[in-house]
Order: C-alpha cells, then structure tokens, then sequence
C-alpha cells in the first residue's frame, strides 16, 4: 500500500468514526477488527497486531 493509499484509508476510518459518534466508536472499531482479522486468515500475524497495538496504552 503506498503512503497516499494508507492515508485514503486512514481518512476513511476517521470519517466514518466522527458519523457514527463517539458513542458508537468502540464497537465500529471492534467489528472493524474483526473483519481485518478474517481478511488477514493470519493468527499470528493478527496476534503480532493486536500486541503492538496495544503498545504505550495505559490499561
């Protein structure tokens, strides 16, 4: 993916999260998750993610 495609992308999500509400956010990005997972039919390269993801994120 180029670096103009991955911020189409990245815009897209943002968008799409501002319409929805910040009500409604955490479930989009979770289904979004979910969907990216199936796509990916990668377990641990979607384990690897969701690592790094969570990476700096005080819990």
């Amino acid at each position: 993916m180029t670096d103009a495609q991955l911020d189409a992308v990245y815009t897209r999500l943002c968008k799409t999260m501002t319409q929805l509400g910040e009500a409604h956010a955490s479930l989009f990005l979770a289904r979004f998750a979910l969907l990216a997972i199936g796509e990916m039919n990668d377990p641990e390269g979607s384990l690897k993610l969701i690592d790094q993801a969570s990476d700096g994120i005080a819990g």
